[in-house]
């Protein structure tokens, strides 16, 4: 009976492995996998089926990582600005997510470059980099200057690589979305820009798929939300979701426009196509969000 019953449980194992496509050998590693990012990525492998044990969480505070090594998982210290925490935090690891990081480590470039090579030198095969949307329309400066040169040291570095352009984070517009709802008008400029938001879900949904499933090896994605959203849109969702009408109300036409990123006013369907469902619309997004959109009641 009890061998039977390992048998059962190595064949759930082995199904489970065969529904995320990863093999039983294969640990992926989530660098900053305490950050929203990365902790949505850990969330959506083990959505997928990627069983705790396979997964290597990488952190500067690894003790907000807790729950997931209660399950399984195996957490550990690595600190991109203390290269010498790298090796043993990526050791036994096969296929990477590389999280972009914000700073404090010294140039990102180089930053990036010592997790990299890391990695590697731990038997890494495969990285998958959080890289900037607007380097598809040929943005080279800005914050897409980074991201250029983190890219071209993965394309050299002899690893198989995925480039995951994110555009965007949709949670920057909440606030937009909550003043509008609150005066019920937005000023909008004669050449206001539009930008193709996208949940960090979506991204982490989009990061899983291609750790998990073959044929990725040294592809580029452009992570995006399905539309291209500028105040007019916005407050058209807004009144739709609060059902309160927001006015539109167009600016001198010398005011100048305000700055914005750039290189974001294109739309993918790579969302779609690595996890099989669309990528998440403005207003669903704020039908999720409609507590912040409207003042408190009672």
């Amino acid at each position: 009976m009890r061998a039977r019953l390992r048998l059962i449980a190595v064949a759930l194992v082995l199904a489970a492995s065969a529904a995320s496509g990863v093999h039983a050998a294969e640990r992926i590693i989530i660098s900053g996998a305490s950050g929203q990012l990365g902790g949505a990525t850990v969330e959506a492998l083990l959505a997928r089926g990627v069983p705790a044990r396979n997964l290597i969480l990488v952190s500067r505070t690894p003790e907000k990582l807790a729950k997931y090594a209660q399950l399984g998982a195996s957490v550990r210290f690595g600190d991109f600005s203390k290269p010498e925490s790298l090796p043993a935090a990526y050791a036994g690891g096969t296929r990477m997510l590389l999280v972009s990081i914000s700073g404090g480590a010294g140039p990102r470039p180089a930053a990036h470059k010592r997790a990299i090579d890391a990695a590697i030198a731990a038997g890494v095969k495969f990285i998958a980099y959080t890289s900037w949307l607007a380097i598809s329309q040929g943005e080279t400066s800005g914050i897409a200057a980074d991201h250029v040169q983190t890219e071209d040291i993965l394309r050299k570095s002899g690893v198989a690589w995925a480039m995951l352009r994110n555009s965007v984070y949709m949670d920057q517009i909440l606030g937009q979305a909550a003043k509008m709802a609150a005066d019920g008008r937005v000023v909008v400029p004669a050449q206001d820009s539009r930008m193709s938001y996208v949940t960090r879900a979506d991204c982490a949904a989009a990061a899983a798929a291609v750790l998990t499933t073959p044929g990725h090896d040294n592809q580029v994605y452009d992570i995006t939300g399905p539309e291209l959203i500028g105040p007019r849109e916005l407050a058209a969702a807004v009144s739709a979701v609060t059902g309160k009408p927001v006015e539109v109300v167009s600016a001198d036409a010398s005011a100048a426009a305000p700055r914005g990123f750039t290189g974001l006013g294109v739309t993918s369907d790579a969302v779609a196509r690595l996890t099989g469902k669309p990528a998440t619309s403005v207003r669903t997004f704020l039908e999720a969000h409609k507590d912040k959109l409207l003042p408190p009641s009672g």
